[in-house]
Formats: C-alpha cells, structure tokens, sequence
C-alpha cells in the first residue's frame, strides 16, 4: 500500500510517499512544496493543490494521513493553515484517497513511543525506521514522514482515525 503523509502548511507543507508492505515501511519520496509570501492566498494554494495533484498521479497512494492543526498562538495563520489544509484534503479527495488524520499525541505515540516526545527525537526515529542517511529536514518533512509511518503503523485500525 501506498500513503501519502501530509504535514499541513501554507508556506512549506512536508510531504511523503511511503510504502508499507506488512511490517516493512520504506520511504519512495519526501519533500516539501513551498510557495512564496509575495504570491497572494489564491495564488499559493493553487500551486500547493497543482504539486500534490502530480505527486498522486506520479505515485498512486491509496490513503492520505495527515496532521491535525494545532494552535495556541497566531489565529491568523491558523485560519490560513486551516484553509490550505481544506486544499490539501480536498486534492486527495478529487483523486479518490480516504483521508486519516491523526494528532501530534498519536503520531509521536507511533513513531517514538512517547507522546511528548521532541522534535529531535521524532526526527531520529523517522530516520532509524525508514533506514535513511540523514535525519530528514526541514521539521516539515520529518513530520510528513512521521504521519504517514504513524498511518502505517495503524492500518489494521485504520477506520478509527477516518476523517468524519
């Protein structure tokens, strides 16, 4: 099966296309597509849904997992994020994926084994799982990696974590 693990954003969303066979993760690709402040909202959005229309249509992944949002500060850039997180879900949706999402708690719960744990620590682990040189950079990838080795991790319970 193929995932494609999203890392929501605006500026950078962190990608990743992961293969899980069994219990045997391996990571096909991962990145991020970054747009620029001087494009406007609609402008920005339109490339973020155009690249992960070629990333699906490249790849072939079944399910999306993706990050919730979580914010404690800015509502500005939360509401922004919120809207190019719709984008985001809604290029998956056009293309026929189910979508999961999953909390920061659930994802470091899978990928570390500690909810709390730091973003060193889930950087470390996404490289050791996924047998990789370096740890993947930058935080929006490995959280990318991290979504998608957490939906991975949970297939056999997939349908608790269906986005309603």
């Amino acid at each position: 099966m193929i995932i494609l693990g999203i890392d929501p954003g605006i500026a950078i969303v962190g990608y990743s296309i992961l293969e899980v066979n069994g219990n045997k993760l391996k990571a096909i690709d991962y990145g991020c597509i970054r747009t620029d402040a001087s494009k406007t909202f609609p402008e920005r959005i339109k490339i973020i849904y155009d690249r992960l229309i070629e990333l699906i249509d490249e790849y072939k992944p079944v399910d999306l997992a993706v990050e919730e949002l979580f914010f404690n500060k800015n509502v500005k850039t939360a509401i922004l994020v919120g809207q190019a997180r719709g984008v985001e879900i809604l290029a998956a949706v056009n293309k026929g994926l189910e979508v999961y999402e999953y909390t920061p708690l659930q994802i470091k719960q899978a990928v570390v084994g500690y909810g709390r744990a730091e973003k060193e620590q889930v950087q470390e682990m996404v490289r050791v799982l996924l047998n990789l040189k370096e740890k993947p950079k930058p935080d929006d990838v490995a959280d990318a990696l991290a979504v998608a080795i957490c939906h991975g991790l949970s297939l056999k319970f997939k349908d608790n974590f269906k986005m309603k």
